[in-house]
């Protein structure tokens, strides 16, 4: 009954904030950017702490400008995804843009395999992409996702998620999916945005990422091995405020022909190329790095 409430609550405040045009919702961005940075310091710690070490050449005005403009990004982020419960489509495909469609659409209409990897990050706004199946033509999309442990939470980003026809499968679900829509061909892009950090349980690949000994996830490969699927990287560019482009990359066309390890690699150098290039839209919140090899080995 409190998690209906919740939604309910939620859902109304989210639809009526929708309804502002996002140049209103920029100057509310800006009003939480104050907010979020100045007055919470939301998760300022880690901010810095993941600066700092991925960025041991800048010196602390530098990392002081990327820190204040990674916090205004995060707050536009913040209102653009409030935006998905009302945009119109025309609205989307104008600020989200997928600069080679005819990609994913060859790989997915040639040969056994009907599904293809797509790998991404945390990086500009990765919500308008993984939502919106408008911007693959006739290939439907599907993010890997962990539900949250609020209910009521969940439904909404479940509801912002699944407007424009793109559909969500839980990570628990995730082989036992993609082998039904590779079975019934289903032309479809599974996502995968793989780079926050394994569980303890999973942690099989370690490699270099931002000057750091880093984990990274191995279950894109492992599952495009298994069923033979072609795997891209989805590489995004913040344009201007608002408006974002990305490129679909091709890894391989035959995930079972490469070394162990070797299409995560490939992620993670791919990956860090896109966040150097513009380090304040990746998502620096997150506790990438808890995990220290030298620990788990101990």
């Amino acid at each position: 009954m409190w998690n209906k409430l919740l939604y309910g609550i939620l859902y109304v405040w989210v639809k009526a904030h929708a309804l502002l045009p996002l140049s209103i919702l920029y100057i509310l961005s800006d009003m939480l950017y104050l907010l979020v940075y100045r007055v919470m310091r939301y998760r300022l710690g880690v901010v810095r702490r993941n600066m700092k070490a991925s960025f041991p050449e800048k010196g602390e005005a530098e990392l002081r400008r990327l820190e204040r403009a990674f916090y205004h990004h995060f707050t536009d982020y913040i209102v653009e995804t409030i935006k998905l419960a009302h945009i119109s489509e025309e609205e989307i495909l104008r600020r989200a843009k997928l600069k080679n469609p005819e990609l994913l659409e060859e790989l997915a209409a040639a040969g056994e395999a009907s599904c293809v990897v797509m790998c991404m990050g945390h990086y500009g706004n990765w919500e308008w992409f993984t939502s919106s199946s408008l911007l693959f033509s006739q290939t439907r999309l599907y993010q890997i996702y962990r539900p949250l442990k609020n209910k009521a939470f969940d439904r909404l980003f479940s509801f912002l998620r699944t407007r424009f026809g793109s559909d969500g499968i839980k990570k628990n679900d995730t082989i036992r999916d993609i082998v039904r829509l590779n079975r019934e061909k289903i032309r479809s892009v599974i996502v995968f945005v793989a780079d926050q950090t394994p569980s303890k349980a999973n942690l099989h690949y370690w490699t270099t990422f931002l000057n750091q000994e880093s984990a990274i996830l191995t279950g894109p490969e492992r599952i495009a091995r298994k069923l033979n699927l072609p795997v891209v990287f989805l590489d995004m560019e913040k344009v201007k405020r608002g408006y974002y482009t990305v490129e679909a990359k091709l890894i391989t066309k035959d995930a079972r022909s490469t070394p162990d390890f070797w299409l995560t690699e490939q992620y993670a150098r791919m990956m860090e190329q896109c966040i150097l290039r513009n380090p304040a839209y990746w998502l620096w919140t997150h506790k990438r790095w808890k995990h220290k090899k030298q620990s788990i080995k101990n």
